[in-house]
C-alpha cells in the first residue's frame, strides 16, 4: 500500500505505486485535466512521476506560482521545436525561465529577423494544437552525449559533457523534438495556450565574450490570455515611460561611449538629484546619523583584508602608484571603518551611526549597463551604524519605520520585504551567519511585518533586509538594504572598550535606503512617467505674458516666486500663447501661469495645473500670494499627484 497524504492532510490509499496523474484522476476528471506538474515531498516533478512510497503530494495547476514556472519552462522548449522545425540548422543551446517569460539561445548561420520571429511563434501555436505528449527518459550522461553529437548539436553536447561522468541525465521530448532538460514539464504541449514572442538579443556561448555571439529569443507565457494582455499592456506603458527617453525629452541627462555607464548630469536632472539628496541628508540628520567623507581610492591591502579583493575583485577598478596597487571604492564600508578606528571608542559611543554620500565605481559588463538604471559610476545614500549585537533589534526597527515613511514620500505605497541569507561565497562562520539571519528576522517580527526569504542571495559579509517597492505600473523594484555584519569589522581591526574596560568587536550594519540615487532618480522618473511631484519639478512654475503688454508684469511675478524659494523661470517670447502652453506641458511643468490683461490689472495670477495626461485645467484667478501659499503646500507636504 502507498500512503498520499494530500495537502488538506487528507490521505489516499493505493495498493501499488501511483502516479501523480493518477492520484489527480482519483480525486477528479477536473483536476486530472487542469494538472501540471505535482509536488512530491517538495519537489517539483511531472505528473508521469511514481510515487512508490508514502509521501506528500500537492497537484500543480496554472492557479499555482509553480504552475505558471512550468508552463513558461515548457513554452521555452516549444519554441526551440518551432525553430528547429522551421530553421533545421539551428542549433540550441540553452532556454531558462526568467521573470514574467523566458529566452532560448541559438546558433544559426544568419541573423534571425522581425519576420522570422512571426513565423516561429505562429509554428509554435501550430505545435501547441496537435497537443502532443511530453515525456520524459533518462540516459547515462555519455550515452546522451553520443545521443546530442549524432543529431549535430554540438552545444547541448558540451553542456552534457560538463555534467560529472557516471551521472545520468534526463530528456524531455515532444514530437520529433527532444532536449536536455531537469523538468519538470506539461504533460503536453496542448497546455501552452498563452504565449508570444517578445524580441531579438545577441548573448554570448556561456556569457563569455570570447566565444561565439548566439541569437536569443525572449517571450512571454500567461496561464490567462487576460494575465498575458495586462502584462504587455504594461511593457507597452514602460516603454513611455523608458527613463532613456524621458531623460533626453526633458533635458535631464545623457551618457556617452567616452565614460561608459557614467552620467552627465545636465541642470534640471542636477536639480531633481539636489533635492533627493538634500532630502536624505534631512533623513541623516534626524535619525542620529554624522556625515563624513572618504577616499575614492584605498590601497589593496585594505581591499585584501576586508575581503573585497577575494570576493569582488573581478568588479573593482584597480590602478598603480610608485609600485603600490591601489582600488577605486567599489563600497563605502572600509573607509568607515577607519574613521571609526581613528579613535578610542567606547560601549558609550555606540550605536555610532555615520552617513556618507559616497560614490562608488563599479566594473559592470558593458552588457548589463542600462541607462541610469545600472552604471559604472554611482553615488548611494550609504550609512554604517556601529552597535553591540543587543543593539541590531532597535537599529533595524528604526530603520525599518524610517525607510517605509521615505518610499511613501517618495510616492511609493506598496513595499515588499524580504531577507537575503547566506551566499556559498562568503566569509564568516556559519554560526556567526546563523545569529545575523536571526537578528534581521526577530527584527522584522518586532515591526510585525511580513517579509519571504531567499536562500543564497546575501551579500558575502552579511545577509540583509531588502526593500522591493512597487511602482504605479506594477513593476518592482529593490532599493533598500539593512545588513548585519559580523565579519568586516573584526577584519579590519575595529574595536570598542565594553562596560568592563575589555576590547570587543561591534557589529556593523550597512544600510541604505534609497540606495544608488542614478538608479533611483531613474525608477522616479519611470514612476512618475516624468511628471515629478512639485517638490521634485526641476522648473515648478513657468510664468508667461500673452502679449508684450505683460512682459513687466510678469517679471514681477517671476521676481516674488523666486523670493518665495520657487523655482520659476519666465516666458517672453514673441510666440502664441497656445504654442508655449502646448511645449511648457511637454515638458511637464507643474503649473503655468498665463498673464494677460486681466491678470495684470486684478493684480492675480491664472494658474494651469498639470494633469499627468499632457494637458491641464485652470485654477480659479487669484493672488500671487495665495497661489504661493498653495505651491508651498504641495511642496511642504510632498504631494505627489
Amino acid at each position: 500500500m502507498v500512503a498520499i497524504t494530500l495537502p488538506d492532510k487528507s490521505v489516499r490509499q493505493f495498493e501499488q505505486a501511483v502516479s501523480v496523474a493518477d492520484v489527480a484522476a482519483s480525486i477528479g476528471a477536473g483536476l486530472a485535466k487542469a494538472a501540471l506538474a505535482g509536488k512530491v515531498n517538495g519537489k517539483l516533478v511531472d505528473t508521469s512521476y511514481v510515487i512508490d512510497k508514502d509521501s506528500d503530494l500537492a497537484i500543480v495547476t496554472d492557479k499555482d506560482a509553480a504552475g505558471l514556472e512550468v508552463i513558461r519552462h515548457s513554452t521555452a522548449h516549444l519554441l526551440a521545436y518551432a525553430v528547429k522545425e522551421l530553421f533545421p540548422d539551428a542549433q540550441v543551446t540553452i532556454g531558462p525561465v526568467i521573470e514574467n517569460g523566458f529566452f532560448y539561445d541559438f546558433s544559426y548561420r544568419r541573423p534571425f529577423t522581425p519576420e522570422d520571429l512571426i513565423s516561429i511563434e505562429k509554428k509554435m501555436l501550430e505545435l501547441a494544437k496537435k497537443d502532443e505528449l511530453v515525456t520524459r527518459k533518462v540516459l547515462p550522461r555519455d550515452e546522451a552525449v553520443a545521443y546530442f553529437k549524432g543529431i549535430g548539436e554540438a552545444y547541448k553536447a558540451e553542456i552534457i559533457s560538463s555534467i560529472p561522468a557516471g551521472e545520468d541525465v534526463s530528456l524531455y521530448s515532444e514530437g520529433s523534438f527532444t532536449d536536455l532538460c531537469r523538468g519538470p514539464h506539461v504533460p503536453s504541449t496542448g497546455k501552452l495556450k498563452v504565449f508570444k514572442l517578445m524580441k531579438l538579443a545577441g548573448a554570448y556561448w556561456r556569457g563569455d565574450s570570447k566565444n561565439e555571439m548566439l541569437q536569443r529569443i525572449y517571450g512571454t507565457a500567461w496561464a490567462k490570455k487576460e494575465d498575458q494582455e495586462q502584462y504587455l499592456q504594461m511593457i507597452e506603458e514602460a516603454e513611455k515611460r523608458d527613463h532613456r527617453k524621458l531623460g533626453k525629452q526633458l533635458d535631464l541627462f545623457h551618457m556617452q561611449d567616452e565614460a561608459p555607464g557614467m552620467v552627465f548630469w545636465h541642470p534640471k536632472g542636477w536639480v531633481i538629484w539636489q533635492q533627493v539628496e538634500q532630502y536624505m541628508r534631512r533623513v541623516y540628520q534626524d535619525n542620529g546619523y554624522q556625515e563624513i567623507r572618504c577616499p575614492q581610492i584605498l590601497a589593496r591591502s585594505l581591499w585584501e583584508k576586508s575581503g573585497h579583493w577575494e570576493n569582488y575583485k573581478d568588479n573593482m577598478f584597480t590602478t598603480e602608484s610608485e609600485k603600490h596597487d591601489y582600488a577605486i571604492k567599489p563600497m563605502n564600508c572600509p573607509g568607515h571603518i577607519q574613521v571609526f578606528n581613528s579613535d578610542l571608542r567606547s560601549y558609550r559611543d555606540l550605536p555610532l551611526r555615520y552617513g556618507e554620500f559616497g560614490s562608488c565605481h563599479r566594473n559592470e559588463p558593458s552588457g548589463a549597463l542600462h541607462g541610469i538604471m545600472r552604471v559604472r559610476g554611482f553615488v548611494q545614500d550609504d550609512g554604517h551604524i556601529f552597535c553591540t549585537e543587543d543593539q541590531i533589534k532597535s537599529e533595524c526597527v528604526d530603520f525599518n519605520r524610517r525607510a517605509l515613511a521615505v518610499y511613501d514620500d517618495f510616492g511609493f505605497k506598496d513595499i515588499a520585504i524580504k531577507i537575503a541569507l547566506r551566499p556559498e561565497k562568503r566569509i564568516g562562520s556559519d554560526e556567526t551567519w546563523y545569529r545575523a539571519e536571526n537578528a534581521l528576522r526577530e527584527a522584522l517580527k518586532a515591526c510585525n511585518a511580513t517579509w519571504v526569504e531567499l536562500p543564497g542571495e546575501g551579500a558575502f559579509y552579511g545577509p540583509k533586509i531588502e526593500y522591493h517597492m512597487k511602482d504605479s505600473i506594477g513593476r518592482s523594484w529593490q532599493c533598500g538594504t539593512m545588513q548585519v555584519d559580523f565579519s568586516m569589522p573584526e577584519r579590519l581591526g575595529a574595536t570598542y572598550v565594553d562596560d568592563h574596560s575589555v576590547r570587543q568587536t561591534p557589529v556593523m550594519l550597512h544600510r541604505a535606503i534609497v540606495g544608488s540615487l542614478e538608479r533611483f532618480i531613474g525608477i522616479l522618473i519611470e514612476n512618475h512617467a516624468g511628471s515629478m511631484p512639485v517638490w521634485l519639478a526641476p522648473i515648478q512654475v513657468v510664468a508667461m505674458d500673452v502679449t508684450e503688454h505683460q512682459a513687466d508684469y510678469v517679471r514681477q511675478v517671476v521676481a516674488e516666486l523666486k523670493a518665495a524659494g520657487i523655482r520659476v523661470q519666465a516666458d517672453l517670447r514673441n510666440e502664441k500663447i497656445s504654442y508655449k502652453i502646448r511645449e511648457h506641458s511637454v515638458q511637464k511643468v507643474p503649473f503655468l501661469l498665463v498673464l494677460g490683461d486681466k491678470e495684470m490689472q486684478a493684480n492675480t495670477v491664472t494658474a494651469r495645473v498639470r494633469d499627468g495626461k499632457g494637458g491641464g485645467e485652470n485654477m480659479p484667478p487669484m493672488s500671487l500670494d495665495s497661489f504661493i501659499s498653495h505651491i508651498k503646500t504641495e511642496i511642504a507636504t510632498r504631494k505627489v499627484s
